[in-house]
């Protein structure tokens, strides 16, 4: 046994003599060929594609507005004078960043910039969107939104009044239920508005159906509607804006007594991809209290009717007639107009629109706009 032990203490020193000098001969004849070098190489390597899988889960999309306007203003009072303006501007600029990294995650982020209007930059919209893909119909998204009332689809380069009235971003829980079919949703959010005596807090609803018709169901049709509702239309974002400005004109807090339901309806038909319809609604359900500032006494409302059609593959044009009630000096009562859009290049189009509009108290207003737009 002795022996035996003796004898592999033996043959491993014979080993260990021999393999060392080999060994260290092997780092440094690893060295001088540039091995470590190569292994960094590799490290950077993986480095990047890690970080090019990283950017293939991030899209990012963008927009670009130049506009040159001109507006003639024709008062009906004889004592006011007449007034037109014309200017030049950047109307928009946003910058869209979609986040994809997980399965049934996602979250997107928008960044606008409008000339005299949002300066300097604003978040426009951010939030967080989990959804059941495969798994379950089901989504929430959370975050700052325009929250689902209204749908707002237009062919000018003007907003139309049904966004104008009804529009409304604030920061909102919405959950859903989406198919190919429907589109069947809930949110609430913390309006900017409240009642007057009562305390701060989440009670602001919205809810929203929306119907698409497959492509396959009617040859050449497409075609979608829908219908939503919102606890209080005073929290769309002019209406706010209208009532901010009237209490602080009269010294008084912005407050409303009660507050008005808003109910929204659209529909959107396009036969052989060629005419589009658009038709949409959106007021309120009632009047407002006659001591809410701005807005006492009215039950604003408007409807936007709009044909289109694609005389070719690059160019469209189409008509309007909008109209309205109770809605003061803050938009026409009735306004109608032509624009004509034309693809320039991939991503840039040309446009060119004219309205006429005219308000409750008879004052008319001339619009033409000219828009060149880059969207990538």
């Amino acid at each position: 046994m002795k022996y035996a032990v003796k004898t592999w203490s033996l043959l491993l020193t014979l080993i260990l003599g021999l393999a060392l000098p080999a060994l260290s001969f092997a780092v440094e004849t690893s060295e001088e060929s540039g091995l470590p070098e190569r292994v960094k190489k590799l490290e950077e390597a993986m480095d990047i594609a890690d970080m090019s899988r990283w950017f293939e889960r991030i899209s990012l999309s963008g927009l670009i507005e130049v506009e040159a306007g001109y507006e003639n203003i024709d008062y009906d009072d004889p004592a006011a004078n007449d007034e037109d303006s014309s200017d030049l501007t950047l109307a928009t600029v946003e910058l869209g960043i979609d986040i994809d990294f997980i399965k049934h995650v996602s979250g997107q982020v928008l960044l606008l910039w409008e000339e005299d209007e949002t300066e300097p930059l604003d978040v426009d919209e951010a939030f967080i969107r989990l959804d059941g893909e495969d798994v379950l119909p089901l989504y929430l998204q959370a975050g700052k939104i325009y929250v689902p009332f209204g749908n707002f689809e237009t062919h000018f380069i003007s907003d139309p009044n049904t966004l104008e009235l009804g529009e409304t971003r604030e920061s909102a829980a919405v959950v859903g239920y989406a198919n190919d079919l429907f589109d069947l949703s809930l949110g609430v959010f913390n309006g900017d508005l409240e009642e007057e005596d009562q305390d701060d807090h989440i009670d602001s609803f919205v809810a929203s159906g929306v119907f698409t018709l497959p492509e396959e169901s009617v040859p050449g049709l497409a075609l979608a509607t829908g219908l939503s509702w919102i606890s209080n239309i005073a929290d769309s974002d002019l209406l706010t804006d209208t009532i901010e400005d009237a209490a602080e004109d009269a010294a008084v807090d912005a407050f409303i007594d009660n507050k008005v339901d808003g109910l929204a309806a659209f529909l959107i038909a396009t036969l052989n991809e060629r005419w589009t319809l658009i038709a949409e609604y959106v007021g309120a359900l009632d009047e407002f209290d006659d001591a809410d500032p701005g807005l006492g006494g009215l039950e604003p409302k408007t409807w936007n009717f709009e044909l289109g059609c694609a005389v070719t593959d690059a160019l469209t044009v189409a008509t309007k007639y909008e109209g309205g009630d109770d809605l003061g000096d803050l938009l026409p009562d009735e306004q109608y107009g032509i624009v004509a859009s034309y693809s320039l290049f991939k991503y840039t189009t040309l446009a060119l629109e004219y309205l006429h509009g005219e308000f409750e108290n008879d004052d008319e207003r001339d619009l033409a706009t000219a828009q060149l737009a880059f969207e990538f």
